[in-house]
Formats: structure tokens, C-alpha cells, sequence
């Protein structure tokens, strides 16, 4: 997903200037850490890692409870920063702030039964691992869906002993910093901090040599920058970046219930969404029926007056010149497609029809609201275009056909795939991105496993002295 710096977010001398996408008038300001703050910060943190990691993990999870209960009651408060600086749907961004308080409450109850094995070594032996806190961690996060994202890699976090370095998006920096005023005297000094500022601080964060872990949710490109310092510190990352979703639509599905798919994909929260569709291979069968249901869809959404804007101008510009590109390139808009008049950020729900292999918006990451279209004459040819690119996030299946069902799970080299559903799916679920998405597990229990290191204890039988 984006995540450069861009106002509505106006950095000039160490101010970040944020203006609503709405109707383009301004949020406020906020200033932003300099390289010292970063990495006293840090410094900081380190300094009380012993501390926090002595606390007994029920103790850190009855915290954890205590900054869910918080969020609970400021989450108006929380909802409202986040709809005037992202332009996120003001219910949309209330379920957010209840997502990020049921996680933090998952944490709080797994972090102490988070335990390690036994091991089968000698008889007259004992051997088993334990887990141990990594450090500092520094955590990156997201502006699109920012209290829930949050939450999830602040509870996990904690509740393993791990202490926080938090800097959320320039984006959203208002929300971020009420979020840090709203949980730090929660916990002992120094577990948990936060910091506003752009990547440039973000850098320094991971480049200290007392972060012991990395986790971003953000753009491939400042992923790849974060591997490089990880690299140099040793620091463990895990990073959700980029993709570019595929949906392939098999014959024999209902071309309506496709396209209600296909919208719900592409569309919502503006497509704003790491896990939103980007491009759709459609059977030859049904591409007419559902093009058409497909586009009176987007119609629909932008008639309705309510369809949220992009985060920002920046954003909004680089969506609207991949369309420029398909449309250059023989893709034809049925709907949107179109800048259009007025303040804010807002960008039509557009389809793309005839979009081909090469065209931008096929190999790249849009993240906004286009549904572009490709025909393919048989599943095989849209499940091998599917599986082409740098990126493996998550991809979806509509088919009636098991066997086919079966090659796309196998062909799919992405962490998650969906079959006949585009969002969903059990609670706890953790998959792992692939190649230029990311690396490691970023939610579920699994994210426990990647704050922390596992030690082995072998303890043998003492020879004795013999009197």
C-alpha cells in the first residue's frame, strides 16, 4: 500500500499539515520528531525493556485489557480524527476502533497461555524451550485502516514484554497522537511511546542499534528500505506491503452475485484495503452479464452521493493516471474514470473494460476504487495471468468447479486465498505475504511467535561427589 508522504499532508520544517479529503479544508498540524527524539526514543525503550519483560504475562495482558476499555470509550473521539483525516466512512471507521479494541483483548488473553514445549531428551533429563521477548520493538503502521492494524501489533507487542516504539502514519497523525496520549500512562514509563513524523523517522527508528524488531504495514518500496537496515542491525522485521489482488470469475457463476463480488472487492473503503481486488479475469462466458451488472454497480455508489474520497490529492492523482494509462492503452471506462469538480480528494468507483497484460494498472498496486476487467477464454488463462507479478498478498476464486478450485490453491503463489468469498474468513487467521507483499505472519497468534525468540533449556543430573 502508499504510504509516502503527501497532504493533505503537508510536511514543510518539520510540520505535518493535514487537510480533510473531504471538502479540502484543514485538519491541523502537527510536529514531527526530529533524529534526536527518534532515537531517545528508542533509547529509552530499551532501558525499560528488563523491566517490562520481569512483569508476569497475565499482568501485561490485565494492561492490555485496560487500553481495550480506553479505546472502547474514546472510540467517537478516535472515529471522527480518523473520518476527518483519511475520509474513511465515519461507521466504517467506528468498527474500527472496535476492531482494535477486540484485539488488543485477544492479546491480552493469549499472551500468557503463550507457551513453549517439552522436549523428549534423556530419562533422568529435563529439556524444554521457552519464549523470550525480543527487545524494542519499532512499529510502522498504516493510515487506511489505522486504530485495528494498530492495535494488533501494539497488543502482541506488549503482551510478549516486548517494549513499543510506535509511529503512525504522517497521514493520520492527529489520531495517532491521541491514540499514544490515550494508552501510554497505561503502562510503566517508557513501554510504550509514540512518535509523529514521515519515513524519514521511521528510518531512524529501525536504523537504532537497540531495536531489536521491525514491523511495517505500509508501500513495498519503503518495505524493501526497511530489509536493507534490518539487514545492517540485525533487527527482525515483518512487513505487510504491497499487492495487486487478482479475482478470477470461472464459468458457470451467476454473473450478478460475481459482480456484487467483484464491487465489494474493488470498492470499498475507496479500495483503499491491502487486500482489495486490482484486477479481474473474467470468463468469456459471462464477461458481457457481468460487465454490465458490474458497472451498474459503480454507478449506483457514485449516484449515491456517499462513496468516501482518497486520502488525499497525491493519492487520488496516481490512482487517476494508471486510468489515464489503460484508457491511452485501449481500456474503456463504462463508469468513472473521471476527476471530478470540487475540494477534496474524491474519486469515482470506475470499471475498466478491455484493460490487457502490459497496461499499468494490471502490474501495479492502485489502491482506489477501479475495477479493471480482462476476458479470458478458460479458467487455465486466467488463473496463469493471476499467478504472474511480483506481488503474493491474497487472491480470489469464484468457482463451482472443485477441480479448478484445486488449481488455483495450488498455482496461487500468494499468503492467502479466497474461494468464493473476497473478504471474510475464520478469526485468528495469519498467512505469510509472499515476495515483494512482505514476510512473516503480521495477526493471529502466529504474530506472538514473531516477537519473540525461543530458547532451549537442557538440564542434565549432576554428577555427585562421593564421599
Amino acid at each position: 500500500m502508499p504510504s509516502a508522504p503527501a497532504p493533505g499532508a503537508a510536511i514543510d520544517t518539520g510540520l505535518i499539515t493535514i487537510l480533510d479529503p473531504a471538502d479540502g479544508t484543514e485538519v491541523g498540524t502537527v510536529e514531527s520528531a526530529d533524529s534526536l527524539q527518534a532515537r531517545e526514543a528508542v533509547a529509552r525503550a530499551s532501558c525499560a525493556a528488563k523491566g517490562w519483560a520481569g512483569i508476569p504475562a497475565a499482568e501485561r495482558g490485565a494492561l492490555l485489557h485496560a487500553a481495550a476499555a480506553a479505546l472502547e470509550e474514546a472510540a467517537g473521539e478516535l472515529a471522527e480524527l480518523n473520518r476527518r483525516e483519511t475520509g474513511k466512512l465515519l461507521p466504517d471507521a467506528l468498527g474500527g476502533v472496535q476492531a482494535g479494541a477486540a484485539t488488543l483483548r485477544q492479546y491480552a488473553e493469549l499472551g500468557p497461555v503463550h507457551r513453549g514445549h517439552s522436549l523428549r531428551g534423556a530419562p533422568l533429563a529435563i529439556d524444554y524451550t521457552v519464549d523470550e521477548p525480543r527487545g524494542v520493538a519499532v512499529l510502522l503502521t498504516p493510515w487506511n485502516d489505522p486504530v485495528a492494524v494498530a492495535a494488533g501489533l501494539i497488543g502482541a507487542a506488549l503482551v510478549t514484554g516486548n517494549t513499543v516504539v510506535h509511529k503512525p502514519s504522517e497521514r493520520c497523525p492527529h489520531l495517532g497522537r491521541r491514540l499514544g496520549e490515550l494508552l501510554a500512562p497505561l503502562f510503566p514509563v517508557d513501554v510504550f511511546t509514540t512518535l509523529t513524523g514521515g519515513p524519514a523517522i521511521g528510518q531512524v527508528l529501525a536504523q537504532c542499534p537497540q531495536t531489536n524488531v521491525v514491523a511495517h504495514v505500509g508501500s513495498t518500496a519503503t518495505g524493501r528500505q526497511l530489509a536493507e537496515c534490518a539487514a545492517r542491525t540485525g533487527a527482525h522485521l515483518i512487513r505487510e506491503n504491497g499487492g495487486n489482488d487478482p479475482l478470477v470469475i470461472d464459468a458457470g457463476i451467476d454473473p450478478a452475485w460475481a459482480a456484487e463480488q467483484a464491487a465489494l472487492g474493488s470498492f470499498a473503503n475507496a479500495g483503499q484495503i491491502c487486500t482489495s481486488v486490482e484486477r479481474i479475469y473474467v470468463h468469456r462466458s459471462i464477461h458481457e452479464d457481468f460487465c454490465r451488472e458490474l458497472t451498474a454497480r459503480a454507478r449506483e455508489l457514485n449516484a449515491s452521493g456517499a462513496f468516501q474520497p482518497l486520502v488525499d490529492a497525491r493519492l487520488r492523482e496516481a490512482v487517476h493516471g494508471q486510468v489515464r494509462d489503460a484508457v491511452a492503452h485501449g481500456a474503456v471506462a463504462t463508469e468513472g474514470g473521471e476527476l471530478p469538480e470540487g475540494p477534496g480528494a474524491h474519486y469515482p468507483a470506475t470499471v475498466l473494460t478491455g484493460c490487457g497484460p502490459d497496461m499499468r494498472i494490471m502490474l501495479e498496486e492502485t489502491f482506489g476504487p477501479v475495477a479493471p476487467v480482462t476476458v479470458v477464454d478458460d479458467f487455465e488463462e486466467g488463473l496463469k495471468a493471476a499467478a504472474t507479478g511480483p506481488y503474493g498478498l491474497a487472491a480470489t476464486v469464484l468457482s463451482a468447479n472443485l477441480g479448478n478450485v484445486q488449481l488455483a490453491i495450488d498455482a496461487l503463489g500468494v499468503g492467502t486465498v479466497k474461494i468464493n468469498n473476497v473478504f471474510g474468513g475464520a478469526p485468528g487467521g495469519a498467512a505469510q505475504p509472499r515476495g515483494a507483499s512482505g514476510a512473516g505472519f503480521g495477526y493471529g497468534p502466529e504474530l506472538l511467535d514473531e516477537f519473540t525468540l525461543t530458547k532451549v533449556i537442557h538440564v542434565a543430573e549432576p554428577r555427585k561427589v562421593h564421599p
